[in-house]
């Protein structure tokens, strides 16, 4: 696991994602973490919650772009076909699982974290949200059932469409994220909170939150070949590519700044 870090104790996991400075998604991380999720979500003997951060400052700046920009064709179908499938195994998971969201959380940080059953962010000025359609990435079906999950369907429909990023106290209005904390007690804030989770009966509360979350699992399980074709369509359009290049010449000019 070279994308992030995994700690056990008391029968709590704690996934750290640990790549570069602000955690961009790519495709090792993606394989990784569905790899591990499911087997976290299988063993019952040594693990009943799942703690999921970052690092100071970002949780995680989401689709690392500039790995991205240079996947070909076929790697490209197959990274967005495993990035939905890592959402559907996280929004699966049957155990209490809680975000501690340490520092900017937009585009796929947000997927991430929204897959959670309680958010609870770092106070400072940082932003959360689904910013795709301004980036030129067609949103999903099920990435807005599950936006809409927690959001309500009105205002999904208005933020994924206006690629709407939410600042700390936004978002805490908004009901997208449950609690802010100071940055230095927020993973122990969190675990307090997974920890009255646990707490409870594992099967009853596992096999509740399946029941409330079935309609929800149900749309993220269905076929989404059809979006997907037009995801990728749109992806590889002139426009959308030269849209993209900017991003990354930018996004390489201040890496290289930052060092």
């Amino acid at each position: 696991m070279d994308t992030f870090q995994l700690k056990i104790r008391d029968r709590l996991a704690m996934i750290a994602l640990d790549r570069g400075r602000s955690n961009p998604i790519n495709h090792q991380m993606v394989k990784e973490l569905t790899s591990c999720i499911r087997n976290l979500d299988a063993d019952d003997t040594n693990v009943g919650g799942l703690l999921l951060t970052g690092k100071e400052g970002f949780f995680s700046s989401g689709i690392d772009l500039i790995e991205a920009y240079e996947y070909d064709e076929a790697q490209s179908r197959e990274f967005w076909v495993d990035f939905l499938e890592l959402q559907k195994v996280l929004a699966s998971f049957k155990k209490p699982m809680v975000a501690a969201i340490s520092g900017h959380s937009p585009a796929g940080g947000c997927v991430m974290a929204i897959c959670c059953d309680y958010r609870v962010m770092a106070e400072g000025k940082f932003v959360i949200g689904l910013n795709e359609i301004p980036v030129g990435i067609i949103v999903p079906d099920g990435i807005f059932d599950l936006y809409a999950f927690w959001l309500g369907k009105r205002k999904a429909y208005q933020y994924l469409l206006e690629g709407k990023l939410l600042n700390v106290n936004e978002a805490l209005d908004a009901g997208l994220i449950d609690e802010l904390s100071a940055a230095d007690s927020l993973l122990s804030t969190a675990e307090k909170k997974i920890r009255t989770y646990m707490q409870f009966s594992a099967t009853t509360w596992s096999q509740s939150k399946l029941n409330l979350r079935k309609e929800l699992i149900t749309k993220l399980n269905g076929d989404q070949s059809d979006t997907l074709n037009k995801m990728l369509s749109q992806w590889w359009a002139p426009a959308t590519r030269k849209g993209l290049q900017m991003m990354v010449e930018n996004l390489k000019s201040k890496s290289t700044t930052a060092k």
